[in-house]
């Protein structure tokens, strides 16, 4: 009896292990299937910001890299014959092209002299308190960037200095508390240069947070002529303000060269994101940062 109690414990670890064995083999080749489409949907989605660019013209929100890519099968783009696609993965893509300029660059709040810059500072600040965050948030943000930002040897550089943020998500490291950060998300980007906004993407908030006596009425009559007819250039929406509002063009533009791209695969029972940053340089495209967004399981 003991034997035999002996050998079926044995053979259940070993069907335990086999089938642990298997699990992580699924799961890892499911990983590098979703990791290789993905790469193939950055792909794509370079390809649509390259073509966009031979026109020269305003980066607008009616061009093509603006529409966003429903989910679709993936068998239905690979199979040369739309009838024949019983074959294909069971994987699904879905993914979006949105100009990292339409929102606030916090880069901006320190100048290349590691210093803060106030007037920087002073539009972060009408940012945050029309979107309802408090104002001195932007204050901190300008401390604890320009302690990042600050070059070893520099006077007045702290002896522990913060980790500098690549993403919004990780402003938590200088403590911005998560309700805030919910808050300033939809609003503000981390970008390695400091950038002007995009009038033609922006949302309201933003730029009149950016011009100097700006109001959100005066920006709310910007946003909705630009949906008729897209601004080409500065002098078009300077010609729709006040002249007492001066559009400064270290500030505000119509064109824009970064890009955030988020690809979504949903293969079998399991969903990978990812969320891209790009730099579009004349007709090339450069991707500057990849981030893994969100892996688990698809919703039933």
């Amino acid at each position: 009896m003991l034997i035999v109690v002996l050998v079926s414990t044995l053979a259940s670890a070993m069907v335990w292990q086999q089938w642990r064995a298997v699990q992580v083999e699924s799961a890892e080749r499911a990983r590098t299937q979703s990791a290789w489409i993905l790469s193939g949907a950055l792909d794509w989605a370079r390809l649509i910001l390259r073509e966009d660019a031979k026109s020269g013209g305003a980066t607008t929100l009616s061009e093509p890299w603006a529409t966003p890519l429903a989910e679709a099968r993936l068998s239905s783009f690979l199979a040369a014959d739309k009838n024949n696609t019983d074959d294909g993965p069971e994987a699904f893509l879905s993914g979006q092209i949105t100009d990292a300029q339409a929102r606030y660059n916090l880069r901006n709040l320190v100048g290349d002299d590691s210093k803060v810059v106030p007037a920087e500072l002073a539009a972060a600040r009408r940012l945050f308190e029309s979107i309802g965050v408090a104002p001195d948030l932007a204050d901190r943000l300008a401390g604890g960037l320009r302690d990042a930002l600050m070059r070893p040897g520099v006077e007045g550089r702290s002896a522990t200095p913060p980790l500098l943020p690549r993403s919004v998500s990780q402003l938590s490291w200088l403590g911005v508390d998560r309700d805030s950060l919910r808050r300033i998300t939809p609003f503000v980007v981390i970008l390695p240069v400091r950038t002007p906004i995009n009038l033609n993407t922006a949302s309201r908030e933003v730029i009149a947070a950016s011009v100097d006596g700006m109001d959100l009425s005066a920006a709310g009559r910007l946003v909705q002529s630009r949906q008729r007819t897209p601004f080409k250039a500065i002098s078009e929406a300077q010609s729709l303000i006040p002249s007492s509002l001066a559009l400064e063009a270290s500030r505000v533009d119509v064109k824009s060269s970064f890009f955030e791209v988020r690809g979504r695969i949903r293969l079998g029972d399991r969903v990978l994101e990812e969320l891209s940053l790009l730099e579009r340089r004349g007709l090339e495209v450069l991707p500057l940062q990849r981030q893994r967004v969100n892996l688990q399981d698809a919703p039933g």
